[in-house]
C-alpha cells in the first residue's frame, strides 16, 4: 500500500460525504433529515470498509476502482448524464423532505435499507470474483474472461447490483418524485453496456464465446 494511494482513497472518500451532505441537507433546510442520515451511514460506512480491505489486500483494484478517466467517448456521455441523473435525484429528495412532496413512510425507508445493504453485499462478492473492475470500460493487460460466480448467471452482475443500489436510495430517502428521478439510470447504463460489450467483444479473447454461454446480460431469465 502506497502513500499516496491511501491519501488519494481517502480524499476521494470525503470529497464524496461532503457533496452528497451537501446537496441532501442543504436543499432539505435542515440537518433533521432522519431518511438522509440513514443514506449517508448505509452508504459511506460499507464503503469506508470496503475501502480499508481493498488498500489491505487489493491495492491494485482500489487504485483501478479509483480511476475515472474513460476513453470511450459514448462512456463520457454515460458519466455525464449518470451524474446529472444524481445531482437532480439528490437535491429533489432535500426538496421534498423540506416541503411534503410526496413522501414514503417510514418503513419503505427501512426496508429499502435492507435492499441496499444486500444489494452491497453482492457488490462486494462481484469485486472479489473480478479484480479487473474498473471504472472505465477497457480491455487491461493480461486479462482473461471470469465466468464462475454471479458471473455465470448474468455478464454484468456489478451493473445488475448498481440498479438495485440506486434504485433503492431514492427510496431510502423517503422522495417519490427522486425515485422517478433515478429511473433514468435504466436507459443509461443499458447504453454503456452496449458499448462494453462491443469494446470487450472486439479486444478480449473468449469474450464472445462467453456470451455465447452466458445469455443473460443484466437480468436472469429476462435479459
Amino acid at each position: 500500500m502506497s502513500k499516496a494511494l491511501f491519501i488519494r482513497a481517502i480524499s476521494r472518500f470525503a470529497a464524496g460525504l461532503l457533496l452528497v451532505s451537501g446537496l441532501l441537507f442543504i436543499p432539505a433546510g435542515t440537518w433533521n433529515y432522519p431518511q438522509g442520515w440513514l443514506l449517508i451511514g448505509i452508504l459511506f460506512v460499507p464503503m469506508f470498509i470496503a475501502g480499508l480491505v481493498m488498500m489491505k489486500k487489493n491495492p491494485e483494484l482500489l487504485k483501478k476502482r479509483l480511476s475515472v478517466k474513460e476513453e470511450e467517448s459514448e462512456q463520457r456521455r454515460v458519466i455525464l448524464l449518470s451524474g446529472l441523473m444524481f445531482l437532480a435525484a439528490f437535491i429533489s429528495a432535500g426538496l421534498s423532505y423540506r416541503y411534503k412532496w410526496l413522501m414514503l413512510p417510514t418503513a419503505v425507508s427501512i426496508l429499502a435499507a435492507i435492499v441496499f445493504l444486500a444489494a452491497y453485499a453482492l457488490y462486494a462478492e462481484v469485486l472479489r470474483e473480478n479484480t479487473y473492475l474498473s471504472r472505465t470500460v477497457e480491455v487491461q493487460e493480461n486479462q482473461k474472461v471470469i465466468d464462475t460466480g454471479l458471473y455465470g448467471v448474468v455478464r454484468h452482475p456489478m451493473y445488475m447490483v448498481t440498479v438495485l443500489l440506486f434504485l433503492s436510495m431514492p427510496l431510502v430517502l423517503g422522495s417519490v418524485l427522486s425515485f422517478v428521478i433515478m429511473l433514468a439510470y435504466i436507459p443509461i447504463i443499458l447504453v454503456r453496456i452496449r458499448n462494453e460489450e462491443e469494446v470487450l467483444t472486439k479486444g478480449l479473447p473468449g469474450y464472445a464465446e462467453y456470451k455465447s454461454t452466458v445469455k443473460y446480460r443484466l437480468i436472469p431469465f429476462i435479459w
